[in-house]
């Protein structure tokens, strides 16, 4: 888990023992452990063994074999599997990787796989569970009668570990193998079948049997293990044996950060059943190999993610650069503030008085926390105060549920453990669908309200903190939700989908959502004093971006196949790349669904100037209208290309002052982010800082340092670059060279 300091603020109080009818109050709040008219019923099965307690994850690369009697395709990477009546099949799909089609598809995974893992005493199981879980590994348990098998494997494990009781180890190839190390009859072979190489790992003294395409392990000794190998080199094959009898019985993850750098190190627990060597093979991905001291071997695999490298031992630490970020940006990128005040009071005026579904809704709460910035800035403190007196009157009504009310209001699935918005939208209710995107929105929106009445924000506090436990709760033992639900600790990013029942695994197509749900938590986190929700909020923001961008953007060029023919993705599966939306082929929603909302803390998406301009070039040289963006999404192509050059962007504002605009956005905002850029120029994400609410700006060689203090106090914020800034106390500061 996620090593951080002070977990008693977050958690909260916990329930246990609900009733059907009950009304649980949380400080002034309260929800319903009763299923609300409207939201859909989740299934009442959950397939996992019955000694393994707790909320039950969901939204996991792994998460269709609690929703099913077996599984849909999973996809750890660098293998892939998929569990079935037989066992489980395994194959390697890196050969089969193309990008030619416009998307990056990865090759399936078939029943039959490269060959299936069975048992020799049943040919036909009725169901797989669930057995084990942990940061980024799973066990899964087949049983009939006195057969049983238990599978282990996971994220950057090129093994697959096995325990079996009842008989032996079953391989079902997909065609004959090609032995080209040991011979039949020894406990370790190195085989190829459909061109991948793999050895195959019995107990000392078991002998590998069969003919044609069965092979069985007999003398098994209860243990075994298979394993994905770069090549087929002797060498290579020695270097696997040396781990394959150490089975991996946890994994977890902790995060420190210090000036401007977040530390993460990734550890793994074995168990020796034999041999000398301590420790496991891990094969990182890209948003971690490029950030790692540790040592990397010569040896490699191919992922839709790109080229996964190997390490050995029982650990491996990253250090990745902390992007800072703010609540709002500052007064001078404001060029003329009577035209801004009208923005602000023509968005005041539009005042809404009915609730929309949970995603809706926290996009109307998104912008009210955005205007609520800007309007302080400009020392509107009546309109800042009409912004934040909508937010509080909306969440406290969402917060509060009675007795025969539909919605607003959460209510909580004690059999799955979670909390449901009602009314739910695009699954978020019978699939447990994004959560983290819709709640991200109630957090960014409560943490306005924090900043500007801290009595309220401890007041609605528990209520607050319910969000965040559902989204990313931090402990293993939270009575009511998941370990993190949403985010993929090893894969580096989050998946919206709660029950991945799809034939290319799970899914994420709003990757700024994500990252929105993040700046949300760091900022609620900072402006209550809790340090756990501001901590957790920088490990996620901050590992979820250079997941962005390697696997959404490529920002190097290193991780699409060279045949790919587009600059960005819209979605990300377990098993490919989709060119795509679930709502629209629309150039501008493929890439600006990853774009939107655009908040101060969007600035991330300009850490790699030339890339911005890459991708923006690409989508007007495609648009029907190129660079008239006063149609579809043009108001957030002209946002994003501006992280380059705002120049074009403020020139059409300007002469379009009432643009159309993405259902989400402002004019106020667009009109504050695009002249800010022209001010003070391009992110430099060159400098860090020891304090995480700043950004850094350069133009024309000159940098602009712009610091946000919570604290009543003066603050020292020194930068990487030998910069340093005396804040001052509770606001904004801006220091220029």
């Amino acid at each position: 888990m996620i090593v951080l300091i002070r977990l008693v603020g977050l958690l909260g109080v916990t329930h246990v023992g609900l009733k059907a009818d009950d009304f649980i109050k949380i400080g002034p709040g309260s929800y319903t452990a009763q299923r609300p008219e409207g939201c859909e019923p989740l299934p009442r099965e959950i397939y996992k063994v019955k000694s393994l307690k707790g909320a039950t994850p969901t939204n996991q690369w792994w998460s269709s074999v609690v929703w099913e009697k077996h599984s849909q395709n999973l996809f750890p990477h660098p293998l892939a599997m998929v569990c079935h009546g037989g066992g489980m099949a395994v194959t390697y799909p890196g050969a089969g990787i193309d990008g030619r089609s416009g998307n990056i598809m990865g090759g399936g995974v078939s029943k039959g796989g490269d060959f299936v893992i069975g048992h020799s005493s049943s040919a036909k199981f009725t169901e797989t569970r669930l057995a084990e879980y942990s940061a980024w590994m799973i066990t899964t348990e087949v049983q009939e009668g006195e057969a049983k098998m238990q599978l282990t494997f996971g994220h950057g494990s090129p093994f697959v570990y096995g325990k079996i009781s009842g008989g032996n180890p079953l391989i079902r190839f997909a065609h004959k193998p090609i032995i080209w190390s040991g011979k039949q009859g020894e406990s370790v072979l190195g085989i190829t079948v459909r061109g991948n190489h793999y050895g195959i790992f019995g107990a000392s003294g078991s002998k590998w049997l069969g003919e044609e395409t069965v092979y069985e392990n007999e003398g098994s000794k209860g243990y075994f293990s298979v394993a994905l190998l770069p090549d087929k080199e002797p060498a290579t094959l020695g270097a696997f044996t040396q781990y394959a009898h150490n089975h991996v019985v946890t994994t977890k993850v902790s995060s420190s950060h210090e000036k401007g750098i977040l530390s993460s190190i990734y550890e793994v627990e074995t168990k020796k059943l034999e041999g000398k060597s301590e420790g496991t093979i891990f094969a990182l991905y890209p948003h971690q190999w490029k950030y790692t001291s540790t040592p990397l071997t010569s040896m490699s695999y191919r992922s839709v993610r790109g080229a996964m490298k190997v390490a050995m031992g029982s650990s491996f630490e990253t250090a990745v650069p902390i992007q800072g970020l703010l609540p709002m940006f500052p007064k001078e990128g404001i060029p003329d503030l009577v035209r801004m005040k009208g923005y602000l009071t023509a968005e005041a005026a539009k005042k809404k008085t009915d609730f929309g579904d949970t995603y809706w809704e926290g996009k109307h709460l998104g912008k009210l926390a955005t205007l609520s910035g800007i309007a302080e800035v400009i020392g509107e403190e009546e309109l800042q105060t009409q912004f934040v007196d909508e937010i509080k009157s909306r969440l406290e009504n969402w917060f509060t549920a009675s007795p025969g009310e539909k919605a607003p209001l959460f209510y909580y699935d004690a059999n799955w453990g979670s909390l449901i918005g009602s009314k739910p939208s695009y699954g978020s209710d019978s699939q447990l669908n994004d959560h983290h995107f819709h709640y991200g929105y109630f957090l960014r929106a409560a943490a306005e309200v924090a900043r500007f009445d801290s009595a309220w924000a401890r007041k609605w506090r528990p209520m607050v903190n319910l969000l965040i436990r559902d989204i990313a709760s931090p402990k293993k033992d939270d009575a009511l939700f998941p370990y993190l639900r949403c985010f993929d600790i090893y894969a580096g990013h989050s998946w919206a989908s709660g029950h991945a029942k799809f034939g290319d695994g799970n899914n994420q197509e709003s990757s700024s959502e994500s990252m929105n749900a993040w700046y949300g938590m760091m900022l609620w986190g900072e402006a209550i004093g809790d340090d756990v929700a501001r901590d957790l909020g920088i490990y996620l923001y901050n590992t979820e971006r250079t997941a962005v961008e390697e696997y959404w953007f490529d920002v190097s060029g290193t991780n699409f196949p060279k045949d790919f023919p587009n600059v960005a993705l819209g979605m990300i599966w377990g098993g490919k790349g989709a060119f795509a939306t679930w709502f629209s082929g629309d150039i501008d929603c493929i890439h600006g669904i990853n774009w939107l909302p655009f908040t101060p803390a969007s600035i991330y998406m300009g850490r790699f100037p030339g890339y911005v301009k890459r991708n923006h070039d690409r989508i007007v040289e495609k648009r029907e209208k190129g660079a008239d963006y006063n149609n579809g999404w043009g108001d957030l192509v002209a946002m994003f290309g501006a992280l380059n050059d705002p120049a074009p962007a403020v020139k059409y504002l300007d002469t379009t002052p009432d643009c159309s605009l993405e259902g989400g956005n402002t004019h106020a905002f667009m009109y504050h982010w695009l002249n800010t850029l022209d001010h003070f120029g391009q992110n430099d994400a060159s400098v860090t800082a020891n304090h995480p609410y700043v950004n850094v700006f350069k133009k024309g060689g000159k940098k602009t340092y712009v610091v946000y203090n919570f604290e009543e106090t003066p603050l020292t914020v020194r930068f990487s670059d030998g910069g340093v800034v005396e804040s001052k106390t509770g606001g904004l500061t801006v220091k220029s060279d």
